[in-house]
């Protein structure tokens, strides 16, 4: 594109310059600092995971009367592959911080939240605020049937069978036969 004005033809160079290819000059940028790759333990090196989980995770604060919100991440069973101890650990989706992180113990009931199939609650010794508290959990699951995964997993681990509220066996089985049907139906049409 030629232009006979040379004010307007420097200006038309200078557009085609900065909207097209960038021009290379050449300059190295090296960087600052050098960063070493290091090595992270998590302390779940030496631990099988039992259960793998996307949960919500809350704390029940006892001042105030109500839950608060402890996190969103993998809550995990954690089986130590010497001593044969179980732990559940919870960590944040992205920043990874622990929520909990608690033995599993006989003393340990995890039973069904009042009001919601698909959250279970229980007491807890917690260390993951780095000292041990007294700690009241609720988690909230994608659905019951993994919810009652979690009580039997848990209940297993602490060698002990899990008292099961009948009316709670009762819902799952509704819940299946509904689940059933709704993919029978699907089919026939």
């Amino acid at each position: 594109m030629a232009s006979a004005d040379p004010e307007r033809r420097d200006e038309v160079e200078a557009g085609e310059v900065a909207g097209g290819e960038e021009e290379d000059t050449g300059a190295q940028i090296a960087p600052i600092i050098r960063l070493e790759e290091v090595a992270v333990t998590t302390g779940e090196e030496e631990e099988d995971v039992l259960l793998d989980l996307k949960a919500k995770l809350y704390r029940f604060d006892k001042e105030g009367k109500q839950w608060k919100e402890r996190g969103t991440g993998n809550v995990k069973l954690l089986k130590h592959k010497e001593s044969g101890k179980v732990r559940l650990v919870m960590r944040q989706a992205k920043t990874l911080k622990i929520c909990a992180n608690h033995l599993v113990l006989p003393s340990i009931k995890m039973q069904e939240h009042v009001g919601n199939d698909k959250s279970c609650v229980w007491h807890a010794v917690d260390f993951s605020e780095g000292e041990l508290k007294e700690e009241m959990f609720c988690i909230r699951l994608g659905s019951v049937e993994i919810s009652l995964c979690l009580c039997s997993k848990t209940a297993r681990s602490s060698r002990r069978r899990l008292k099961v509220l009948p009316n709670l066996l009762e819902r799952m089985k509704r819940e299946r036969a509904r689940m059933s049907q709704l993919l029978l139906d699907s089919w026939r049409n």
